[in-house]
């Protein structure tokens, strides 16, 4: 064979030769600097073997920089990936009878394959992932099945998609499913070396090949993920550990992988990437939903001249870029994710807007059902609100469900335990609230569904509330922890917007939700005294001529302008619960007559006299009825509250003045990619455990890790 190598010997011509001794021979033959034809039996004794060495990380590590090495003169890692191809393959056509050799081959060519390609992203200098070499050099021998300007990104993504979206989850394939999930997270890790916008020079070569892909395979791609997340397959793995390395308790680079591999022999059913993540319950789930959100969520930057769906707005665009406009190319799995519809209901577009070509079609109850369960976690808040903001159809079918409460009873709870979550989690739960909320059914039917009680709600014994009242209630305390903690404008306008929306359809709001809300224009208006306060200290400075005074009470009038904003937008509230729903909710005029003083201070404000004449029009109208009830003894709650309840019928809104119903909207900001795709990879760093080289890191930033004394 002249300059090339022969295949190694299984441990020369001693018969005792360990399978240990073998394994490790192999792997470091596949490391070194002897490049081996793509069609030599060395590949087929590699992934044939048990792999069960037990290396250290250091070892690990020095293994891939060995590789890393000799991989420009071998390209064993392109050779690795095409034999990962073709094992793959075999699976495919094999499947029937799932053979336990065909099974070891592809378990151990995926991890091999993502051990090393890992260390190739997270190690490279300078954003040049072509140094990956993912070609074979062209005086290789190439095999009759393959050309030489093979791409072998396209072909391994597509045969992992096609394992992926044609085979079903089984005791024989779990583990393989499991690490094909792993290997695209590793293969797709490329954005993490780029900025928070995409831009045309990202390099992503596995995911741009998964985006080229035939729209068929997508959909089987995009309807299995959704499927092992809502079955959240637990099944134990009959098969031995196929774990090439044993880090240990401690960190390393192939923390990740080695896990999937090795611990899930012993917890296949609930073993937690994050072991304290609330909501999971299947690492299978798991990886299937956080490889679905990546790929539905990614962009794609290209410069041409093709219709434009977001233009950049980058001043600092290289000259070559501005000959050409950029924009994302479409991403399929986004759009089949926005053109599921349900399987049971095979809906006939009566406006002749029908989806070209095949479509998903997805069991909605169930992924109602399983959302429900896992709210808690981020990436199923996540998966929801991609639901609700880009398909019609779920939307629809989550507005008709009279068990409103199995998705907003865990939304309520985890923005009771507010300090416990991420903003970026806050957020997320607030818009799908403020997306239901711009439904008038909704807004009606969360009144009609009564709770029997709500055991984390610490502050109160509540029984038999509405769930519109607990909303309210939840949404008021939302505020008030942004005003104390995070103070986000946009999380105030947000949650405010939604009980904007709320307001004209309120039904007997419970006692408790009322004071609440009477005492948020309260707390909103003490606020707004203090920073009043404050510009009048501010512009005493200034006209002292101290230019300090000046820029601080600049921003104390700004602050008093978002905060005057927000007063107003509780006024419209209370005005639209008495304008449209008044009789039904005399606990909101108790409170309103309870706590009549609050108002009076901005009674003559030019932003609020308007609104406020109508409040007292109310007040007026129910204090005179007070006045003029005679009762035995003391006024009691219960005594006023039957008082209004009587007068309630007598009220025909006589001197109210009618204004224009607020209705607020969600819209996607322009970039939403800025946003999505940075925090679906800190999900992913953080729930897979996939121990990623912070130095390599740009997407995002990231804090150096703490020095531990010893």
């Amino acid at each position: 064979m002249g300059a090339v190598p022969s295949t190694p010997r299984w441990g020369g011509s001693s018969s005792a030769a360990r399978p240990l001794d073998t394994a490790e021979y192999l792997i470091s033959t596949f490391i070194g600097d002897e490049s081996f034809p793509i069609s030599s039996d060395f590949w087929y004794k590699l992934l044939e073997l048990p792999l069960n060495l037990q290396w250290p990380p250091h070892r690990v590590h020095e293994a891939c920089q060995a590789l890393a090495r000799n991989n420009y003169h071998t390209r064993h890692l392109a050779k690795i990936l095409i034999h990962m191809a073709w094992c793959l393959q075999e699976s495919i056509s094999t499947s029937s009878g799932a053979p336990s050799l065909v099974y070891v081959k592809a378990v151990n060519a995926v991890y091999i394959s993502s051990v090393f390609l890992k260390y190739f992203i997270e190690n490279e200098k300078g954003d040049k992932i072509e140094d990956l070499y993912l070609s074979l050099d062209e005086s290789e021998p190439i095999p009759t099945d393959i050309t030489k300007d093979l791409n072998v990104e396209d072909f391994v993504m597509h045969s992992v998609l096609s394992f992926i979206g044609s085979i079903d989850v089984s005791p024989d394939t779990y583990l393989l499913h499991l690490e094909l999930l792993n290997f695209m997270l590793i293969a797709m890790s490329t954005q993490l070396l780029s900025g928070p916008s995409p831009g045309p020079e990202d390099v992503n070569p596995f995911i741009d090949a998964a985006m080229s892909q035939e729209s068929s395979l997508v959909i089987l791609v995009v309807r299995k993920l959704l499927l092992s997340y809502i079955t959240g397959p637990s099944i134990s793995l009959n098969s031995a550990s196929y774990s090439i390395y044993s880090e240990g308790s401690q960190p390393g680079v192939l923390q990740r992988v080695s896990s999937a591999a090795a611990n899930l022999m012993l917890l296949p059913f609930n073993f937690l990437a994050s072991s304290s993540s609330e909501g999971s319950r299947s690492l299978l789930a798991d990886c299937s939903l956080h490889v679905l959100l990546i790929l539905s969520h990614y962009r794609k930057c290209v410069v041409g001249n093709e219709p434009i769906t977001d233009i950049s707005n980058d001043t600092t665009a290289s000259e070559s870029l501005l000959k050409g406009s950029t924009h994302f190319s479409d991403n399929p799995y986004c759009k089949a994710l926005e053109h599921a519809t349900d399987v049971e209901f095979d809906r006939v577009d009566t406006e002749g807007n029908a989806h070209a070509g095949p479509v998903l079609r997805i069991p909605f109850a169930s992924l109602f059902d399983a959302l429900g369960m896992y709210l808690a976690d981020e990436a199923a808040a996540l998966l929801l609100y991609s639901l609700l903001q880009g398909n019609a159809d779920f939307l629809e079918y989550v507005l008709v469900r009279t068990d409103l409460d199995t998705l907003l009873m865990p939304i309520l709870e985890a923005l009771y335990n507010a300090p416990k979550r991420s903003s970026n989690q806050i957020y997320m739960l607030l818009i799908i609230l403020l997306i239901l909320s711009q439904d008038s059914s909704f807004n009606a039917s969360i009144h009609k569904l009564i709770v029997p009680s709500v055991p984390w709600y610490k502050e109160r014994l509540l029984h038999q509330t509405s769930l519109g009242s607990l909303m309210v209630i939840t949404l008021i305390r939302t505020v008030q922890y942004n005003l104390s903690k995070l103070r986000d404008v946009y999380l105030h306008t947000t949650c405010l917007a939604t009980l904007a929306n709320m307001a004209p359809h309120v039904h007997r709001l419970s006692a408790y939700a009322s004071q609440r809300l009477v005492s948020l224009f309260d707390m909103l208006s003490r606020k707004y005294n203090k920073l009043a306060e404050m510009r009048d200290n501010q512009m005493r400075l200034v006209k002292g001529n101290s230019i300090e005074g000046n820029g601080l009470a600049d921003d104390t009038s700004t602050e008093m302008h978002i905060y005057t904003d927000f007063l107003r937008l509780v006024l419209e509230i209370l005005n639209a619960i008495l304008t449209y729903a008044l009789p039904r909710n005399p606990e909101v005029i108790y409170a309103i007559m309870h706590r009549q003083e609050v108002f009076q201070p901005f009674r003559n404000h030019p932003r609020f006299n308007e609104l406020l004449e109508n409040i007292y029009t109310v007040l007026d109208f129910f204090n005179s009825r007070m006045d003029a009830h005679n009762v035995d003894g003391e006024w009691s709650v219960e005594k006023v509250l039957q008082v209004i309840i009587i007068n309630c019928r007598s009220w025909r809104g006589e001197g109210m003045k009618m204004f224009t119903q607020l209705r607020f909207t969600y819209e996607q900001e322009s970039h939403p990619e800025e946003f999505f795709i940075p925090y679906l990879w800190q999900l992913v760093l953080s729930r897979c455990g996939l121990g990623f080289n912070p130095d390599a890191i740009n997407l995002f930033p990231v804090d150096p890790p703490s020095e531990v004394c010893t």
